[in-house]
């Protein structure tokens, strides 16, 4: 099992068997990324070496644009993929085995949470996961602590209300507030290409 093979059975949406050889694929990387996330974690970091360990953790050079204020948390990373201009305030957690992408210009909130793995219903099957992305479109802001779960799509421009647990996916340029969250009214503009 190698990334490339892991990479391609999840963005496929296939299940991730508890204890078989993808399982314990998975749990090694997370022993990487998890090194990485400590070593950015402790202590100040200038931006550019904020940007640095983002590009190891991610294994792809992060665009000069992104800011990451942390603490931040990751316990993959490989599927992680953030666009130029995204900007994410401290204390975020992102779950990015199942993918996670986040547009240009897209501002993540204060203790934001982005999850892409649910375990199998059947409690005898508990331990297997099944991956579905997050994905955040261009010129989205997310307030503070928002929690979006497995398979949502966030819609270029939309503003999410700080609180929010969001459940399924947000049309573009709508403000959603609310537990779950549901759409509040029009922004009023087009999300502006970045």
């Amino acid at each position: 099992m190698n990334l490339s093979e892991f990479l391609d059975h999840v963005n496929r949406g296939k299940p991730i068997g508890g204890g078989t050889d993808l399982h314990r694929f998975m749990h090694d990387a997370a022993q990487d990324a998890l090194r990485t996330v400590a070593a950015l974690n402790a202590g100040y970091h200038t931006p550019e070496e904020v940007r640095a360990l983002l590009s190891r953790l991610t294994g792809r050079t992060v665009d000069e644009t992104v800011t990451v204020f942390p603490p931040f948390y990751c316990e993959f990373g490989k599927n992680l993929h953030l666009g130029p201009g995204v900007f994410i305030n401290m204390g975020c957690r992102f779950q990015d085995t199942g993918g996670i992408r986040i547009g240009a210009g897209s501002l993540i909130g204060h203790g934001c949470t982005l999850t892409t793995l649910n375990h199998a219903i059947d409690p005898a099957r508990r331990a297997d996961m099944v991956p579905a992305p997050v994905v955040i479109g261009r010129s989205v802001w997310l307030g503070a602590a928002v929690t979006v779960v497995p398979g949502v799509t966030i819609g270029d421009g939309a503003i999410v209300g700080a609180g929010a647990v969001v459940t399924k996916d947000v049309p573009a340029n709508t403000i959603v507030a609310g537990v779950p969250a549901r759409v509040i009214r029009p922004t009023g503009f087009d999300a502006a290409p970045r």
